[in-house]
């Protein structure tokens, strides 16, 4: 029978855990088996520098943990060789794994969660393929700036021709 220290220790780890995944706005759970170190450092390297936390994790913690969240579904997925990526970000952590994870076999997706709803391995890579933040935002700009320039060239057009053909003066 365990020790009460090791007891605590591993509540403390649960805490912690239930705490990282309350507070993620996503995350992905990969089996990592197979990957070489080299390519482990690689993987670890870019989700740090995109701001995720990636960890391997106990399963039977990181089970109790999701089900103090009410991720409950996710309890089958805790087996084998099991790391955890979440962030802040929506769709970073799935954007990284996938990617990674075509160019490397050994990493696989199990799953994730967005946002409080489970994701399976066809989710997830649904998820990878939304554009960031940033993609979207530039999107958007660009499809209001191509009007306003048509605005812009038909309300030239009209002091062009008010003024005769002439240039209009230039603004200082």
């Amino acid at each position: 029978m365990p020790s009460n220290k090791v007891l605590e220790e591993k509540k403390q780890i649960v805490n912690e855990l239930t705490d990282r995944i309350k507070n993620a706005k996503s995350g992905v759970i990969v089996s990592y088996s197979g990957l070489n170190v080299a390519d482990d450092t690689a993987l670890r390297k870019e989700l740090r520098k995109n701001n995720v936390e990636y960890s391997v994790v106990k399963n039977t913690l990181t089970r109790m943990a999701a089900k103090n969240v009410g991720y409950d579904a996710l309890s089958d997925v805790f087996n084998g060789t099991t790391a955890l990526a979440t962030s802040e970000d929506f769709t970073a952590p799935a954007k990284i794994i996938c990617e990674f994870a075509k160019k490397h076999e050994a990493l696989k997706v199990k799953a994730g969660f967005i946002d409080g709803e489970i994701l399976d391995e066809n989710g997830v890579i649904e998820l990878s393929k939304i554009p960031s933040k940033e993609g979207l935002i530039a999107k958007l700009l660009g499809s209001i700036q191509g009007p306003l320039y048509g605005l812009a060239y038909v309300l030239q057009a009209k002091i062009d021709k008010e003024n005769g053909g002439e240039e209009a003066p230039a603004a200082e």
